[in-house]
């Protein structure tokens, strides 16, 4: 089984983190794709992300209907800081047999030497890197592996969603417009 895992704040979830995980599933040939959002990101330790129910029910209504999908709540449970590690521990023991990859952004990979426990994250999954329009490719540190990701690199950021909501501006076709109703009736971001 190759089971891949997409960490991250998804705050909001949007149009490019579904085509991102459409790219890994199709290139890879992915058998499942797990989203997890993240109870608080370490990369981001002075942000408040939108309250986590909040953006568990966008990443619901932006999954629904797509079998190949789930959500993954093991992280905002947990709660404080999230770290791959503990996630990736989880996801060994209970799919031992599974080839595990890790969807990271291209910003993150000269970093991944400084994740906890790097050696052992290193060892336990192949990494599937998120280009930025862009921006050249960076290779992978020693002794991290894994591939680039080739098809549907979008220039949109959930900073930019947020901006956009705050200055009353349109997201439906970012998120998708169940996903920028839940926004609206919710009153996120404002």
């Amino acid at each position: 089984m190759k089971l891949g895992l997409y960490g991250g704040s998804f705050d909001p979830v949007h149009l490019g983190h579904l085509l991102v995980a459409q790219a890994a599933c199709e290139e890879f040939g992915l058998d499942r794709l797990c989203f997890i959002p993240a109870a608080q990101s370490p990369f981001k330790p002075g942000t408040n992300p939108a309250p986590a129910q909040a953006r568990l029910q966008l990443l619901r209504l932006a999954l629904a209907g797509q079998p190949r999908y789930a959500v993954d709540t093991q992280e905002i449970e947990r709660g404080g800081v999230s770290y791959t590690i503990d996630t990736v521990r989880d996801y060994r023991r209970r799919f031992s047999g599974a080839r595990l990859f890790w969807l990271i952004g291209a910003d993150h990979v000269a970093k991944l030497p400084l994740w906890r426990d790097a050696e052992e994250l290193a060892a336990d999954v192949e990494f599937l890197v998120i280009p930025r329009p862009g921006e050249p490719s960076v290779p992978f540190p020693s002794p991290f592996r894994g591939a680039t990701l080739k098809g549907f690199p979008l220039g949109v950021s959930s900073s930019q969603i947020r901006a956009r909501v705050k200055a009353g501006l349109p997201v439906d076709l970012l998120t998708g417009p169940g996903v920028a109703e839940a926004i609206r009736a919710n009153r996120l971001y404002l």
